[in-house]
């Protein structure tokens, strides 16, 4: 891996959907959510995204992800990445960048044990034999603080701050290069919120992840985040280096 090339580079993208103001039969109207966006993530840090509710943040992270179509250009460590969502690539760009969502128990279904759901992953990617995808699963609960005797259990037995570690294990099980926590510590209290900013900061530190940390808690990316970005209106309005100065 080349350290002189961004990790993530995002150039002039802009995402425009097409809104029906009075109903199926409407007038089409043409809204920007994102507009010119310009931001790099580098290898090893953790970056921040915040900004008001409705400002383009999670769509900039459907974007990134592979998910939405939009203008523009996004490199992973100097690749250009396909934009349009059609393309067929959503598989290949999800073995590269993970995302862990606001709301941990919409994301896990809730009839399976957290074994299979820690797998499941590696079962669609064809990853490794069963033997080792146990092994791997094993590691991957104790980096996210849990062990393996929660393979067992049901999502219905863990607190939501126990969801969001698994969630957060499922989306490491890959190996991702980039990970996108989007309002990841929104849904939880107090107390499990900062455990969880706490786990990111260590799978940084001991592991290398690299992180976009997207939320709308201010305090909360000055604490976790190397560098930030705020949005306003789909664009962005502000670059704060939060080891130095703004």
């Amino acid at each position: 891996m080349n350290e002189n090339i961004d990790l993530l580079s995002v150039q002039n993208v802009s995402n425009i959907y097409t809104d029906r103001r009075y109903g199926l039969f409407g007038r089409k109207e043409l809204k920007p959510v994102l507009k010119n966006i310009n931001l790099k993530i580098k290898n090893g840090e953790i970056f921040g995204l915040t900004g008001k509710s409705g400002c383009g943040k999670t769509t900039l992270a459907r974007c990134i992800l592979g998910l939405t179509d939009y203008d523009g250009e996004i490199y992973l460590n100097g690749q250009l990445q396909s934009s349009h969502y059609r393309s067929g690539t959503a598989k290949q760009r999800a073995e590269k960048i993970q995302i862990v969502f606001q709301e941990p128990g919409a994301s896990l279904n809730p009839v399976k044990k957290i074994g299979w759901l820690m797998e499941e992953p590696l079962v669609i990617h064809k990853k490794l034999s069963p033997a080792q995808r146990t092994l791997i699963t094993d590691d991957i609960l104790l980096r996210v603080g849990l062990d393996r005797s929660y393979k067992t259990r049901g999502v219905h037995e863990l607190s939501g701050g126990q969801k969001q570690r698994v969630c957060i294990g499922r989306a490491l099980i890959l190996k991702p290069q980039l990970l996108i926590a989007d309002e990841a510590i929104s849904a939880l209290d107090v107390s499990a919120g900062a455990q969880i900013l706490n786990l990111f900061s260590e799978l940084r530190k001991y592991h290398g992840l690299n992180i976009l940390f997207i939320s709308h808690n201010k305090d909360a990316v000055e604490y976790l985040c190397d560098r930030a970005a705020v949005m306003e209106q789909g664009r962005i309005v502000n670059a704060l280096d939060l080891n130095g100065e703004d």
